[in-house]
């Protein structure tokens, strides 16, 4: 598949209004990217686990408008006008209108909401630019009936990768990788593809404990950092070493080597804040209490033989991940000597989740 194959031919058919709802996951890298190209090509592949609970739900509603010279659309988060959000979703339309052209035609009314709190400290932006355009691949499946699910799917991931990168993992469940790798056949640039391969039971319903640090706005946004990836010294080295993690994490799925996984997973993740924190112009996401919550981390899985690990996002969170017959001791521990650690004693329970849903409205 390359770009073009997602220009439509002229529609067939004509529609005047409607809606469409989905609700679309956040997820967590396990195996991370940072440093993209242009167009939102990643610099090396990337595997994530689909979350749950943590989703957006929006509603896109639509209707025909005379004037077919600019984009026109209303954004709302939980019934709140939000005419902040405007500019990112202008800039993703643009992205995106060759490849809908169907985007100038009508007035989009967008109704958002998380279930997690928008100031959370979660991003946002995988669930949500993942829902969007799902509603927008619905509204094109009106104009053009013969689409295939399989090429639906790949569609919406590959516009939601022109909002948010990440977000073309979110689709689906309940790994997703995204980025060619030579192992992984139908593995694209262009847009997330569900793992392929084995998985061991170990590895069924795993969990997602998401210790909320720090709920402020990120003193350096994902995509400035992303940027601050060229000419860095290590640039080239990261990006082979995730290309052999994706290598290993094939063995260590196969296998449910939770050792292995540990080690990979939480490498990754300081991997991930080393490259921030040599950057130029350097900077540091982590806050005290992520370093106090990792070091508790080690103590208790050196102590009783847990296979609890953590990974980190792009920011101060800590997910804190762990095997489904561990969740009632790791649940103690976490209640016991984390929240401490967490911004008013917030976090969420999560886990596993096999990606969106289109909600049929009765």
């Amino acid at each position: 598949m390359n770009e073009t194959d997602f220009i439509p031919k002229p529609y067939l058919n004509h529609i005047e209004s409607g809606d469409f709802t989905w609700s679309s996951p956040s997820n967590i890298a396990l195996v991370k990217y940072w440093g993209k190209k242009q167009d939102q090509i990643p610099e090396n592949p990337s595997i994530s686990f689909t979350l749950d609970y943590c989703k957006t739900t929006t509603k896109l509603s639509f209707s025909k408008k005379e004037n077919k010279e600019a984009f026109s659309f209303d954004v709302f988060l939980d019934n709140e006008k939000k005419d902040d959000f405007k500019p990112k979703i202008e800039t993703f339309f643009k992205r995106i209108e060759i490849y809908l052209p169907f985007l100038k035609d009508f007035h989009f009314k967008i109704e958002t909401s998380n279930s997690f709190p928008h100031s959370s400290g979660i991003a946002s932006s995988a669930s949500g630019m993942s829902a969007l355009a799902l509603c927008l691949m619905s509204i094109e499946k009106e104009f053009v009936e013969n689409i295939s699910d399989e090429f639906f799917i790949q569609k919406a991931s590959f516009l939601a990768r022109l909002g948010s990168g990440s977000a073309c993992r979110s689709l689906e469940g309940d790994l997703v990788v995204w980025g060619k790798h030579d192992e992984i056949d139908g593995s694209s640039d262009l847009f997330g593809v569900k793992y392929p391969f084995e998985v061991h039971q170990s590895f069924k319903n795993y969990h997602d404990t998401i210790l909320l640090v720090d709920k402020g706005e990120k003193q350096v946004s994902s995509s400035v950092g992303h940027n601050l990836m060229y000419g860095h010294p290590f640039a080239q080295q990261r990006f082979e070493q995730a290309n052999k993690n994706l290598s290993s994490i094939k063995s260590i799925l196969k296998s449910g080597d939770l050792n292995a996984f540990i080690g990979l997973v939480e490498s990754e993740a300081l991997t991930l804040h080393a490259m921030m924190m040599t950057s130029m112009p350097y900077f540091i996401l982590m806050k005290p209490n992520t370093l106090e919550i990792i070091n508790k981390i080690w103590s208790f899985r050196e102590s009783t033989g847990s296979k609890v690990c953590f990974t980190l996002d792009a920011g101060a969170n800590v997910h804190v991940l762990y095997p489904e017959n561990e969740a009632v001791s790791v649940l103690k521990f976490i209640k016991n000597e984390l929240v401490i650690f967490c911004q008013k004693g917030e976090y969420i329970n999560d886990k596993i989740g096999f990606g969106a849903q289109l909600i049929k409205v009765e």
